[in-house]
């Protein structure tokens, strides 16, 4: 990941408490919204600043017209002087029209630059915070997938991230140019009269109590509003990914409606969001009208003592739009920007998460395979929203190339306790070693490096079955992954396939059976050649014929490993050195195939269901 991603983060947030849950702490940031943004513009400051400069100067330049018209107003047109002047001055007549022309294009071409500066640094800081979020999401842990939900994790990596975008491209430039175009066209006109001014700008006090108000009001619905479009993001990718689950119970109709309703929930708080602004907005709109008005009540009476010029009215006449307008813009800039606090404050609660679960500063690193020895001594394990035990005082060896079977009823433990190997999760108590080293403290990339994992739910990529199958390994060979996938039982249906390993799978695998997929996860996971291999019931969709050829192959491996095995197959678990029986999170039952079938317990009936007594 880019050196941003790394080295910058950990000086700046080194002191950040890890493991907090943002979730939380919804504003309990290490800095402020702007604050954060301005940081993540790194690379792109100075050209921001030069932008905002920009801003100010075009916003400043918008005097010199209404400056001209009223010199040429006052020199030519209704001045004491005015006919000498156009007959005399005829020069300086053009000068100032020219100077107008002038200056007016080189402000449009100077908003053009300004604009593409702003949309150029907004674009790079979007690129950067989405990168370093992916890079975030990628590193944490299980507890934090168990936490978020997809639907939410893809709005704030997209829609939320471009209501960022949308600040520095947009709202910023919005505001430098509401504020400069008011204050310079208020010295301006303060300068020329400014009792009119005074009388003009009267209004600024009453708009801008009203814009406060808006504030407190419409924050809140823009968060609701941002939590709307998340459930209704995660209703969506539920049913999309769940389509076969939705098509087998004929359930189509009830997903239409439960989106529909979300989505109408959504609509309903947008539209409650865009009312709250059109409660507003007759209010902001009048106090701008009212401005013509004053200037021309005051204005008129002013030319009548004489105590203004038709040129100074003139000027007056045509900056009375650059106080009106950023009156006009500030109820919505201030829309626009309580929709980046809600969403900016999402995109931080994941830019500043933390895993429990990391290396400690004095991690072991063990590049070199593991011999495989594993050891449990005494472990305990809760889930940290959970209030019972999930495992108790479970403690076991496996000596290195041994194969350890694990049995029990579901929901016993057994994938709880696989998990805590490759430091899926931490213990409560005890410890779980890896050759005689507690796995905490190792490296987790070159922990989790030497283990080979394969689950009962397996997840494919869209890609070929080559590229699942070497996707933990650079550079695998097409001759190896032939061979792998012959370890896993999966290359003669492969083979019979149009083309073969280069055949692209569907998402998660679609049109591939259970089998072949759990044959595929299979050889994704020998691939990396593991120290310890872990098998989650990974043969439970193959018949029986094919389990006993993976049986075989596991037991004929060209290298050396670790298995451990969870499995209700007798098949699978009587050639184990170990099995142990789990029941409520303990070890009940301990030994091999023969020693618990004469002790006559769960393991001893569990054979005799499933073979009808002949054992």
């Amino acid at each position: 990941m880019i050196e941003y991603a790394s080295a910058t983060y950990s000086k700046y947030f080194f002191n950040y408490r890890k493991g907090k849950a943002m979730s939380k702490q919804k504003d309990a940031f290490p800095m402020s919204k702007l604050r954060w943004l301005w940081y993540n513009m790194k690379g792109t400051r100075v050209l921001f600043v030069f932008a905002i400069i920009g801003t100010l100067l075009y916003n400043v330049m918008q005097l010199t017209v209404p400056y001209f018209s009223a010199q040429i107003v006052d020199n030519f047109l209704t001045g004491e002087d005015a006919r000498k002047n156009l007959t005399e001055n005829t020069d300086l007549f053009y000068t100032l029209i020219i100077l107008m022309v002038v200056v007016t294009v080189v402000r449009v071409i100077l908003v053009y630059l300004d604009c593409m500066a702003y949309e150029y640094t907004s674009q790079k800081t979007l690129y950067r915070i989405r990168n370093f979020l992916y890079d975030k999401i990628q590193r944490q842990d299980m507890k934090f997938y168990s936490t978020y939900r997809t639907g939410d994790l893809m709005t704030r990596v997209t829609g939320d991230l471009d209501a960022v975008r949308h600040m520095v491209a947009w709202v910023t430039r919005m505001i430098v140019e509401a504020f400069s175009l008011y204050t310079a066209t208020a010295v301006y006109l303060f300068i020329m009269n400014w009792k009119l001014a005074l009388s003009v700008m009267i209004m600024s006090p009453v708009l801008l109590g009203i814009i406060v108000k808006f504030r407190a009001d419409v924050a809140p619905r823009h968060k609701a509003l941002r939590e709307k479009l998340a459930n209704m993001n995660t209703y969506a990718q539920e049913n999309i990914s769940g389509n076969r689950v939705v098509k087998a119970f004929a359930r189509e109709d009830y997903e239409i409606e439960k989106f529909d309703a979300a989505n109408a929930d959504f609509r309903d708080t947008n539209k409650e969001t865009q009312r709250t602004w059109l409660r507003y907005y007759p209010y902001i709109e009048s106090c701008a009208n009212l401005l013509a008005v004053i200037l021309l009540l005051v204005g008129g009476i002013f030319l009548i003592r004489g105590s203004l010029t038709m040129g100074e009215y003139v000027a007056f006449s045509g900056l009375i739009w650059a106080i009106a307008n950023p009156m006009r813009q500030l109820g919505g800039i201030m829309n626009e920007f309580q929709r980046f606090s809600a969403s900016s404050a999402k995109v931080m609660e994941i830019y500043f998460s933390e895993p429990e679960i990391v290396d400690k500063p004095n991690a072991v690193s063990h590049p070199e395979p593991f011999k495989g020895k594993i050891e449990f001594r005494h472990v305990s394990f809760m889930y940290s929203d959970g209030k019972l035990p999930v495992l108790k005082d479970i403690s076991f060896t496996a000596e290195p190339g041994e194969t350890v079977a694990i049995m029990g009823e579901t929901g016993c433990g057994k994938t709880s306790l696989i998990h805590l190997i490759p430091r899926f999760y931490e213990p409560t108590a005890g410890e779980v070693l890896i050759d005689g080293v507690n796995v905490s403290d190792y490296k987790l990339h070159e922990l989790r490096k030497h283990i080979g994992l394969a689950t009962q739910d397996v997840l494919l990529y869209s890609d070929t079955i080559e590229g699942n199958i070497a996707y933990g390994v650079m550079h695998l060979t097409p001759e190896r992954v032939v061979k792998f996938a012959r370890y896993a039982s999966a290359n003669d249906f492969v083979s019979k396939m149009p083309e073969g390993y280069d055949t692209i799978v569907g998402e998660r695998g679609v049109g591939l059976s259970g089998g072949q997929k759990q044959r595929i996860s299979l050889a994704r996971a020998l691939a990396v050649e593991p120290s310890i291999l872990i098998l989650d019931d990974t043969t439970s969709a193959v018949d029986m014929e094919t389990e006993k050829e993976i049986q075989h192959s596991l037991r004929e491996l060209d290298f050396k490993c670790t298995k451990i095995i969870i499995a209700q197959r007798i098949s699978t678990t009587k050639f184990a050195d170990k099995i142990l029986v789990l029941q409520d999170g303990r070890i009940t039952e301990s030994g091999t195939h023969e020693e618990l079938i004469k002790k006559g317990g769960y393991y001893s009936e569990l054979v005799k269901l499933q073979t009808g007594g002949e054992e």
